[in-house]
């Protein structure tokens, strides 16, 4: 079992130093360097062709509208956009790397030296450094079989489908992110949250981790304070959740501590991410950059923007994260605590398709916030990934607006769509859920509650109105919470005052 040294042990002994490299998967119709197309899920190795098999003789062909895109993501992230770059070869083998070799950039990149600031809990901006953007492709997809794990390791056979082999990706490496302290991982977490939005926003990517369209390595050293010289890192590969990264780099400060504190070394290798405990396992000897023994790709012409192209995507890049979060604050009147709340929950996407759908902003930030948040909380998953669209929530509003729900079936209704039962309104007419507004059945179930309680039917008629909540409870006792409270207020004070 890996030995962790507590947290604020480790901060207190150590500076933590991180690195990330981010993965986008970008949303072009065709391959990086091919014509094959790159939808998700067809049959396996049935979207491939001699280019992205590697087959000899093939000759690859850059992807346009891939260049485009990796402009509009070096723009959107403050970077220099090179005037001439070209594309180079990393050699390795592997498996799901059929020409031996990935097309990617090494020392030109598409774009460099930029920095992008992420807000975190309290209001704090931290900038993180932009080292560089470059344009590469995906690799393909090993399977691993019969083994216990799904890894490489115990499996008696792996499968292998080059379908995602050539997609277009770009990686955007940070530069060293020192400084946070003990609030590192939460930078790490923030700044992928903040880069997820950028991407969506750019309309590059859907950027959905959980499908592996956007995964972080988080690179991890410790120094002792007061070292200037960076300790050996670790990489922790293909993180695939924003919660997962944030846990990633906490646990390798921990584990890096133990060993440091005692008297070991750490091993500069690369380390898988387990969910279900939060820990990391040994992956391989990390290389350095000249084991990929690098040089520029043969067969591809450099890419030479020109300034008028790269000034004209500058000028019709969307409004970003950054200045639409401001925005929406000042429209919905969300104090910083409120916008920072809702931003931790990963809502504003989930509020406005919400409003998009029909519903006010009110009632959209009342139910992602309140009864949806709690679910997602409890079944440790991200608001977004919850069984519950956005319609549905706007639905759910509207019932309530026009009368036929009051917030308790609302949530009742919420929880119905959540575990499966339909839409809205098959949850309603399902579990008979709908507000009690017949007159003749509310009326009997008023005289019913004031023949009941007839002290407190006194007090409200001596002008206790406050009194009549207790009249209004044993009716909504009686009809299971269906009734229209407001209309039961209104048929007591009348009654009453008929009677008084």
């Amino acid at each position: 079992m890996t030995t962790l040294l507590s947290y604020d042990d480790a901060i207190a002994a150590f500076d933590p130093a991180m690195g990330l490299e981010v993965h986008v998967e970008l949303n072009t119709a065709t391959k990086m360097f091919c014509g094959c197309p790159t939808e998700f899920g067809a049959e396996p190795n049935t979207q491939t062709c001699p280019t992205c098999l590697g087959l000899p003789g093939s000759l690859p062909v850059v992807n346009r509208k891939a260049v485009e895109s990796a402009i509009r993501i070096g723009l959107a992230l403050n970077c220099g956009v090179a005037a001439w770059c070209r594309f180079a070869r990393k050699n390795y083998f592997y498996p799901d790397m059929p020409k031996n070799f990935q097309t990617s950039q090494y020392d030109e990149p598409i774009a460099f030296n930029g920095y992008l600031d992420v807000q975190l809990e309290g209001g704090e901006v931290f900038r993180v450094e932009i080292e560089r953007a470059h344009m590469e492709e995906d690799t393909g997809k090993s399977t691993h079989v019969g083994g216990a794990t799904g890894r490489i390791h115990g499996a008696s056979h792996s499968l292998l489908d080059y379908n995602r082999a050539g997609i277009p990706l770009i990686e955007i490496v940070t530069k060293p992110i020192v400084g946070a302290g003990a609030r590192a991982p939460e930078v790490a977490k923030a700044y992928v949250a903040e880069l997820r939005e950028l991407i969506k926003a750019l309309g590059v990517s859907e950027a959905r981790m959980e499908m592996g369209q956007m995964r972080c390595d988080v690179n991890l050293s410790l120094r002792p304070h007061g070292r200037e010289k960076f300790g050996t890192r670790s990489e922790t590969k293909n993180v695939n959740s924003l919660r997962s990264v944030e846990r990633a780099a906490r646990y390798e400060i921990q584990r890096h501590a133990a060993v440091l504190t005692s008297g070991g070394t750490i091993v500069q290798e690369t380390r898988h991410f387990h969910e279900e405990d939060g820990s990391t396992a040994a992956g391989r000897i990390k290389e350095e950059a000249e084991d990929y023994r690098y040089f520029p790709e043969p067969d591809l012409v450099p890419v030479a923007p020109s300034r008028e192209w790269v000034e004209e995507l500058r000028a019709g890049l969307p409004e970003l994260p950054s200045v639409q979060r401001k925005r929406i604050q000042a429209d919905w009147g969300l104090s910083d605590h409120e916008m920072q709340s809702v931003l931790n929950a990963g809502a504003i996407e989930l509020i406005l398709a919400t409003i998009a759908e029909g519903a006010d902003a009110a009632s959209a930030r009342k139910w992602w916030m309140g009864e949806l948040a709690r679910r997602s909380n409890e079944d440790g998953i991200e608001l977004a990934a919850l069984p519950i669209t956005p319609a549905q929530v706007a639905r759910v509003a509207a019932l309530v607006a026009e009368g036929s729900l009051n917030d308790k079936l609302a949530r009742q209704v919420i929880e119905g769509v959540l575990d499966g039962d339909g839409d809205p309104d098959t949850v309603v007419e399902k579990r008979g859920l709908k507000v009690v507004s017949d007159e003749g059945a509310l009326g009997s179930a008023v005289d019913e509650a004031i023949a009941a309680n007839a002290a407190i039917a006194d007090k409200v008629r001596g002008g206790n109105l406050a009194a009549a909540g207790a009249l209004i409870g044993a009716v909504m006792k009686t009809t299971r919470g269906q009734a229209d409270a407001k209309r039961v207020r209104e048929l007591i004070l009348e009654r009453l005052a008929a009677q008084g």
